[in-house]
């Protein structure tokens, strides 16, 4: 996205900087502040919003900016942001509501959290910014389909996996190649790890042990590769994807010779998955495929091999760095880095990470009792799985087994959530309606926006 420096240098000297409200502050959301304010011209962290406040107060620290006041109302915040004075908070909800605010950028990773923040601040007119691919893997459509009514963008961040991934299959596509495999590769897959057991890590990178448990046990690849499929139509070859495993250093150039070309081939709708050992760690990539003849003769002469399949990839993700290059695509160009395309092609289901019991109450993503498995949606509905991102907090009403997949029939749901309510809407309203790639019909729309 080559213009967008100019256009964010235009907005600096126009003296009409793009405002920007972050919801959390946490390891990523101190990356965040730091990049918008030291580095990015054109934009500004005009607030942070956290369940302790001073760790808002200290994000601004770190990253240079003084002069911070703590607000309680949506009247003091605007107040804030029109005297240009940088303002933090407890109640996330009043940057979605307050005037003077471009966009959210959301970064907690939590589910029925960010589910409220989101929906608040598309309906004041928000766009929308998720570090959280766990919101967008399980209401994400029905959260696009509400962005859609009010004109707003909603968008996954560039940076993290799944949006340099979008770029990259938006880069393969314009060269007339068809991608039919989005992939991911990861150092380490172990279903079983915990926060105990990632304790060390998380402590030597200052970052959350059940952040970093979710990165190891495969919920985190599960839900980034959902939202990939989600946004691209794609599938997966089987609940929880075919992860192959190579030999540490094996060049990720090699990754036609690891999945089945039968699946690839046959004219379906593509495939997400992933692959653990290669290099570059941890890039991205696509396998795509193009039937020209010509064409295929210019790619084996850039040294792309002789197909049919042909791999291309990112070497890394840049997580914090790129993420206000994707609030400046909504807010300048209208451009979503990623955002999924229609229904759920892709859910993420929730498995017993050890015995469970009868009147158990599931702790969340990445802790002790549970880790997700991709599945595709059709099967998740079929078979009434539960998915992993409405797992947290119910109850089980019976033991279950190690590795066993959880169905809604298995548990009991807390009452007077929204994260439920937002899946019941999801699913009549892409039941009863025909979407359009990107573009929803609104015949029906759902309920909390009339």
């Amino acid at each position: 996205m080559i213009i967008i420096d100019k256009a964010l240098e235009k907005r600096q000297r126009d003296g009409n900087p793009i405002r920007v409200g972050m919801i959390g502050a946490g390891f990523m959301a101190r990356g965040v502040a730091r990049q918008i304010c030291r580095y990015v011209p054109g934009m500004k962290l005009v607030a942070i919003a956290n369940r302790n406040p001073e760790r808002a107060r200290s994000i601004y620290a770190e990253a240079g900016v003084a002069d911070v006041r703590e607000v309680a109302s949506v009247a003091q915040l605007e107040t804030c942001i029109a005297l240009g004075q940088p303002a933090i908070t407890d109640d996330a909800l009043l940057l979605s509501r307050a005037a003077g605010i471009d966009a959210i950028i959301e970064v907690t990773g939590a589910v029925e959290h960010g589910a409220h923040v989101v929906l608040e601040a598309i309906r004041h007119n928000k766009h929308i910014i998720l570090l959280n691919a766990e919101l967008d893997g399980t209401v994400g459509p029905i959260l696009k389909v509400y962005a859609d009514q009010a004109g707003v963008i909603y968008s996954v961040a560039d940076g993290d996996q799944p949006g340099v991934t979008l770029n990259l299959a938006r880069f393969v596509k314009g060269l007339g190649v068809t991608p039919v495999l989005c992939g991911n590769i990861k150092g380490l897959h172990d279903p079983y790890r915990n926060p105990t057991t990632q304790e060390g890590f998380a402590r030597q990178w200052g970052q959350n042990p059940s952040m970093v448990t979710s990165f190891a046990d495969g919920s985190k690849i599960s839900f980034e590769q959902a939202v990939i499929a989600n946004a691209l139509n794609m599938r997966v070859a089987r609940r929880g994807m075919l992860g192959p495993t190579v030999e540490p250093g094996t060049p990720i150039s090699k990754a036609a010779e690891w999945y089945p070309h039968e699946l690839l081939l046959g004219g379906g709708p593509g495939l997400v998955d992933y692959v653990v050992g290669a290099e570059p760690s941890p890039g991205v990539f696509v396998l795509g495929t193009i039937d020209d003849p010509v064409q295929q003769h210019y790619l084996k002469l850039y040294k792309l091999g002789p197909g049919p399949l042909y791999c291309f990839y990112t070497p890394y993700h840049l997580c914090h760095f790129e993420t206000p290059t994707t609030v400046a695509r909504a807010v300048l160009f209208q451009d979503a880095a990623l955002a999924p395309a229609g229904p759920m092609r892709v859910e993420v289901v929730t498995a017993a990470k050890v015995p469970l019991f009868a009147g158990q109450v599931l702790d969340g993503i990445g802790h002790y009792h549970t880790y997700g498995l991709a599945e595709n949606a059709d099967i998740t509905q079929r078979e009434n799985l539960l998915p992993i991102g409405v797992a947290e907090g119910c109850t089980l009403r019976h033991d279950v087994e190690r590795d066993q997949v959880l169905t809604y029939n298995d548990v009991i749901l807390p009452e007077g959530r929204l994260i439920d309510q937002l899946r019941a809407e999801q699913t009549a309203y892409f039941q009863n309606s025909q979407p359009f790639l990107n573009s929803p019909t609104l015949a029906d729309p759902p309920s909390m926006l009339r």
